[in-house]
């Protein structure tokens, strides 16, 4: 038996992480993952901390942004690669309604940091605010060089995880693996699974499009209800629907359509540019928009990270940190990020 501090299921940008903090601090880990494109590979990876149609900061961005900045900076530092792209958003205020929003948020102080000015131009026909402190994550080439690090690290194992497989000790077992406790990772396949499937996760599905143009795009994010991401001088990409009816990761004409429908009313150069990838998955969203983060009531050597919904590339750098913190010197988690906060609705599993 190969003996573990912490057996981690999933290689998402929770599970790698969370993996990648714990490694650091000392602990022997193994990261067990199936090997398919999962959400973290596809998502966008954007960070931008004022979103919605009311212009409202994110919650605990004024130390999640920080956590998010400094822990990528360290990342590029430490693979000698760089994984966190800053770069300016444009948001267009398509409506007077969002305009006066904007307005409003200018005044206000606490998001100074975050909103530019706002400009009058020609080139979308409509008023632009600037946006700071922006960027996006390439996360699929992260996630790729977490892959290789724990695989060098005899840390990582590809094959897909059999909840009926485990045993329960004072610590608990699995295949070979004898851990601590086991971090469960799966993103929305935890909708199956049978420790922590009763929490009140929102599962929402999205379609992103890779493009390719024939001219140079701006070199800067662009928000208009949609977003598009120049990836280079010719590649970019843009999304990402939104469905929580069918919860299914098909490609569908429709989310294609309505995404450069979108696109082409505001772009009408980009209407030259060609489709080279069609991609979709599920966002592991949660009721309170919260992550779920903790320990089963029952079975305390089974654990939960996971519930980062569309914002995990600006919120796992710190919660993992503290999440690992809470596992070396058992430090509280926060209440707004513990699952004891369901504990009555769930537990009798």
């Amino acid at each position: 038996m190969k003996k573990v501090d912490f057996l981690i299921i999933g290689q998402g940008l929770a599970g790698s992480l969370l993996g990648f903090e714990l490694i650091q601090r000392g602990f022997k880990v193994v990261i067990l993952d199936k090997g398919v494109e999962n959400a973290s590979q596809i998502a966008a990876g954007l960070i931008n901390p004022v979103t919605g149609m009311r212009f409202v900061k994110s919650a605990e961005v004024d130390f999640l942004l920080p956590a998010a900045q400094q822990y990528y900076n360290y990342l590029a530092y430490f693979f000698q690669q760089k994984f966190y792209i800053e770069k300016p958003m444009l948001r267009l205020l398509t409506s007077s309604k969002a305009h006066q929003h904007a307005i409003k948020r200018l005044k206000n102080s606490d998001y100074a940091d975050y909103l530019g000015d706002i400009i009058e131009t020609t080139r979308f026909n409509v008023p632009i605010l600037e946006q700071k402190q922006t960027g996006y994550l390439q996360t699929q080439i992260l996630l790729n060089t977490l892959k290789q690090f724990f695989i060098e690290h005899d840390s990582y194992q590809q094959s897909t995880f059999d909840y009926e497989a485990i045993e329960f000790r004072e610590t608990v077992s699995y295949d070979s693996i004898t851990a601590q406790k086991i971090i469960f990772c799966e993103g929305y396949l935890a909708y199956k699974n049978p420790w922590f499937s009763k929490l009140p996760f929102q599962l929402a599905k999205g379609e992103i499009l890779t493009l390719k143009s024939p001219q140079p795009l701006a070199d800067y994010l662009l928000n208009y209800g949609q977003w598009m991401i120049p990836l280079d001088g010719s590649s970019f990409r843009t999304g990402a629907t939104f469905d929580r009816e069918r919860i299914n990761t098909q490609l569908t004409s429709k989310g294609r359509h309505d995404l450069l429908t979108c696109l082409h009313t505001v772009l009408p150069e980009t209407k030259m540019a060609t489709v080279t990838k069609q991609q979709a998955n599920i966002r592991p969203c949660t009721l309170d928009k919260q992550p779920f983060i903790g320990f089963h009531p029952k079975y305390p050597q089974l654990a939960i990270f996971n519930g980062f919904g569309a914002k995990g590339s600006l919120q796992i750098p710190y919660y993992c940190q503290q999440f690992a913190t809470n596992l070396l010197k058992k430090v509280p988690l926060s209440e707004t990020i513990d699952i004891k906060r369901y504990s009555m609705a769930w537990l009798p599993i």
